[in-house]
């Protein structure tokens, strides 16, 4: 009888870290979003219901910066990876890089800032063409169109797949995030008791209760590329 070989699962958890060598700014580190913008000023239910005209256009900017930002070494590396796993990845980031790298299985917790929202019906979403949502564009039902992201104080809808994938993962990674955001950063408490996990990032990102934890203290893509060589090692 011919053996079938079965792929292992590799989940893929990934931060503002993992594009931040697109050049896509990240919110917390020094030269970030948050030192331009208040956080309950643009990224808030609240906000959008005070200043609606401000928050698009803090969206408007980061789409324009994602239109002009390319996948990185870390994206292409993953990509890579589908060759001998069956790659899943999570992302807190709300941009497209992954997608346009190559990845085929990508669930975003936090939303798709390249998308915009019903604000009338949640479930209508709707593509936008080029970088610009503006007050005025309306949906089907005659709402104005709010950016499909996970604002702050709002429930994170793909959370329960999330844990799902991550209960069925044979190695995790996480790639580019402090693990300080919740819901997140409690995925890796779903994982496999024992299963191989990997952290890639330059800082020291502590992982309390989890075993067999392999270190990668490398920026994404440098860190992705050591990934694949220990991997390569256990095949």
């Amino acid at each position: 009888m011919r053996q079938i070989n079965i792929m292992k699962k590799l989940v893929v958890l990934t931060g503002a870290g993992m594009s931040a060598e697109s050049g896509l700014k990240t919110f917390r580190d020094s030269g970030g979003l948050w030192e331009q913008y208040n956080v309950y000023e643009v990224a808030t239910p609240e906000a959008w219901e005070r200043d609606p005209v401000l928050v698009l256009r803090f969206y408007n900017e980061r789409r324009k910066q994602l239109l002009d930002a390319v996948p990185n070494e870390g994206h292409l590396g993953l990509v890579e990876l589908e060759k001998r796993f069956d790659v899943h990845i999570i992302t807190q980031n709300v941009d497209d890089l992954h997608e346009r790298a190559g990845s085929r299985k990508v669930l975003h917790l936090h939303g798709e800032i390249r998308k915009s929202r019903s604000t009338r019906n949640p479930s209508r979403v709707y593509d936008i063409e080029g970088a610009e949502l503006n007050p005025g564009d309306l949906c089907e039902l005659g709402s104005q169109l709010r950016p499909h992201v996970v604002w702050f104080g709002e429930p994170v809808p793909a959370i329960g797949e999330a844990m799902a994938v991550a209960g069925e993962a044979d190695i995790f990674v996480v790639i580019g995030t402090s693990l300080n955001v919740y819901p997140a950063a409690g995925l890796l408490q779903y994982i496999k008791p024992a299963i191989p996990v990997y952290i890639i990032d330059p800082a020291d990102i502590p992982a309390p209760g989890i075993e067999n934890v392999t270190v990668i203290r490398e920026p994404a893509g440098r860190g992705v590329k050591t990934l694949m060589e220990l991997l390569s090692k256990q095949a």
